[in-house]
């Protein structure tokens, strides 16, 4: 199975990519919140499912690792195909849908164009516990680059709150917002604390 592609951005539209890569174009569906992580420059690299059927290969391509793997997942649930699959993470980002699927929210995921309550509710009752190992998935990526997440969690610890507690709640206002400053960080997790 193709994992990833790494190449010349040749093509680019809301819904499709083209990628060249030593000579050869690869025609890739993305979703909407995929398309608007894609900046302008000429390489590029997406991470790839590839999807089989008797008539024909489909690639669909994502800015993140966490978004193909909800995107496996739904594709997993009875009655998501890779189409409606594809609409949800247009409609909502990863963080959003995985959030719903978690916290049980039939509406958000109802929301989207081509899902009913039935199927909404098959979605959350299949995929509540494999988004949650997601979400941890997604918290590390979300951790790796943020400086100011570990200072305030740093200054937090001199002021006397348990790493623990405390990194749960910078987590939350983090992924809120990604770019607070080290003090904005800081004072919202003071009231939250």
């Amino acid at each position: 199975m193709i994992t990833h592609i790494n190449g010349k951005l040749t093509e680019k539209n809301p819904t499709y990519v083209v990628i060249d890569c030593h000579g050869v174009g690869y025609f890739i569906n993305i979703s909407l919140n995929t398309y608007s992580s894609i900046g302008e420059g000429e390489q590029l690299k997406l991470f790839t499912h590839l999807q089989i059927k008797e008539d024909g290969h489909t690639l669909y391509g994502f800015y993140t690792k966490v978004e193909r793997e909800i995107f496996r997942l739904l594709i997993s649930v009875s009655g998501i195909g890779p189409g409606i699959a594809r609409t949800m993470l247009s409609s909502l980002t990863p963080k959003e849908v995985s959030t719903a699927i978690a916290t049980g929210n039939v509406s958000a995921i109802q929301s989207v164009k081509g899902i009913g309550a039935k199927t909404a509710q098959r979605v959350i009752l299949d995929l509540k516990d494999k988004v949650l190992k997601i979400g941890e998935i997604e918290d590390i990526n979300i951790s790796m680059g943020n400086t100011n997440k570990d200072e305030a969690l740093s200054a937090l610890e001199v002021l006397g709150f348990l790493r623990k507690q405390a990194e749960k709640v910078v987590q939350r206002i983090v992924s809120e917002n990604s770019e607070l400053s080290v003090e904005a960080i800081i004072k919202e997790a003071l009231k939250r604390l």
